[in-house]
């Protein structure tokens, strides 16, 4: 009786268990037979013709990428540190096989040159105050430069940007300039504003001058309640002589 030699069952074996591949959800194999690009397939079960057929597996969840600082020259020639996170999937399985080599490396040099080319055209101000429009236009560029390899941009997020110690110290001297200058304003409001109704109280006061004593008595009475004070009376002399002489 002829028997199968052990080692070639046991290769046989290992051939066959080696062309059976399980994808799962998130997960698509490009597919090549004899070196020719032959479709998409998964997720599920995927049976390969061994030794013709090879797979290539390309995760399609998001990526999140980290991108390293870099150094940045602005529109008005402040040198900063900016690093940003990148969110990007792959839609198209095949393009990111086929059309670059490794397309998660090549995202991540291009979201280098691109973070320094882009943030370069704008000014230290305008990096600080307006990161949505810039983090929507380093979107748009990316996304247009990785859109061949079936790459889609799915969000860039500047994370933080380090400034110059003489920077910092120059941009603190303004905010606090730019506070004083804000309370000064405020102040000088509100003197005009008390002058303006002291003026119009002043105005009604002189219409009926029993206002005027009121006032005064109102006021030497606030005085008197304040025991530690020493009260002093204006009087005429006139006054002070005919209380003499009664």
């Amino acid at each position: 009786m002829f028997q199968i030699p052990l080692v070639f069952l046991v290769l046989v074996i290992m051939v066959l268990l080696n062309s059976i591949k399980i994808l799962k959800e998130y997960e698509r194999g490009v597919i090549f037979r004899l070196g020719r690009y032959t479709g998409v397939r998964g997720p599920g079960l995927i049976i390969l013709i061994p030794v013709l057929e090879k797979m290539v597996k390309v995760n399609l969840r998001t990526f999140v990428m980290d991108v390293p600082p870099q150094d940045v020259i602005t529109k008005d020639n402040v040198s900063v540190k900016v690093n940003a996170v990148v969110y990007f999937r792959v839609l198209e399985p095949n393009k990111a096989v086929l059309e670059v080599e490794d397309f998660y490396y090549a995202t991540s040099q291009l979201s280098q040159t691109t973070l320094r080319s882009i943030l370069g055209q704008f000014e230290l101000d305008e990096m600080l105050s307006n990161r949505e429009h810039i983090n929507k236009e380093l979107q748009d560029v990316l996304d247009s430069q990785t859109d061949p390899w079936g790459v889609k941009i799915s969000a860039v997020e500047m994370k933080h940007i380090d400034l110059p110690t003489e920077m910092q110290r120059a941009m603190a001297k303004q905010a606090e300039a730019e506070r004083e200058r804000r309370a000064k304003i405020i102040n000088a409001e509100g003197e005009m504003q008390s002058a303006q109704k002291l003026h119009e109280a002043s105005d009604i006061m002189a219409q009926n001058p029993l206002t005027i004593q009121l006032r005064y008595l109102q006021t030497l009475n606030q005085i008197a309640n304040d025991k530690t004070n020493t009260i002093v009376f204006p009087m005429s002399l006139e006054n002070v002589i005919s209380a003499l002489k009664k």
